[in-house]
């Protein structure tokens, strides 16, 4: 019988998992406590994020909501992910981190000994009513990202490639013709071209036909538009980490073409946060 052991995206999380832990093996005590470029979470918290995510994945109740919520609280999403992490602030980043190769490590033996079957099993997810599989997918990019977070908190860039990099990515560009015709409001027959550098670099054109837009194999002739950017500003922008003003005004960004159209997309950009 085929198990998730075989599962791609079981090995994409085992990836994803692994980094978290490497890169966490080599910071101080000091580091961990360094911000990150999410609003009121330090490296420790992006940690202990994960590790509620997971815990709650493994059916474990989740804590009482704070009585209180911080301010970089805006949700009741936020509530739940802040009572997980508030309860860690205090431990050290080494114990933190144990408790996420110990959860972590559950999950991982878990999936791998369900049935094939059971990741095509639609369910509840942050996208929507999803085959599992689907599910799993988000939990990579999500920890690819937190990871990055850590890397770009502690100056430790990394883990550009491989399974949980690839999936990421992948699924961060499959989401730029929305920024281009629904965030950014491109008119018809616009036409974008991202231009993406790094190990998983891409190049990915956009257009706008019919009132809908779409990547392109065909475009003809030079778009409206071209943004070069590394794959560290691409993640940032797409995970609104950093904004497209910022971003613009660092000249982290490059644009050729309509200036305007090229400011709308990248100032569009931030549709994951």
């Amino acid at each position: 019988m085929s198990t998730g052991a075989h599962e791609p995206v079981v090995a994409a999380l085992d990836d994803a998992w692994g980094a978290v832990l490497a890169v966490g093996g080599e910071l101080d005590a000091t580091e961990w406590d360094m911000p990150s470029e999410c609003p009121g979470w330090s490296v420790r918290d992006l940690v202990s994020h994960l590790i509620g995510i997971e815990r709650t994945l493994l059916g474990e109740a989740a804590p009482p909501a704070l009585e209180r919520r911080p301010a970089h609280v805006r949700n009741e999403l936020g509530d739940r992910n802040e009572a997980w992490v508030a309860p860690r602030r205090g431990l050290p980043g080494a114990a933190v981190l144990e408790e996420f190769r110990s959860v972590t490590g559950r999950r991982l033996a878990d999936l791998r000994s369900w049935p094939t079957a059971r990741f095509d099993e639609p369910g509840p997810s942050p996208v929507g009513v999803v085959p599992y599989r689907e599910f799993m997918a988000v939990r990579v990019m999500d920890s690819w990202v937190h990871e990055q977070d850590m890397r770009v908190a502690t100056g430790r860039p990394g883990h550009t490639d491989g399974p949980a990099a690839e999936l990421s990515l992948g699924r961060l560009s499959s989401a730029l013709p929305f920024v281009v015709g629904k965030q950014a409001g491109a008119p018809e027959g616009a036409s974008v071209r991202f231009e993406v550098a790094g190990p998983l670099g891409r190049t990915l054109d956009v257009a706008v036909r019919g009132g809908r837009a779409s990547v392109v194999e065909d475009l003809p002739g030079r778009p409206a538009t071209i943004l070069t950017m590394d794959t560290e500003v691409f993640w940032r922008l797409a995970c609104g980490r950093i904004t497209g003003p910022a971003a613009r005004d660092a000249g982290l960004v490059g644009l050729q073409g309509d200036a305007g159209l090229g400011a709308a997309v990248v100032d569009a950009m931030a549709f994951m946060v």
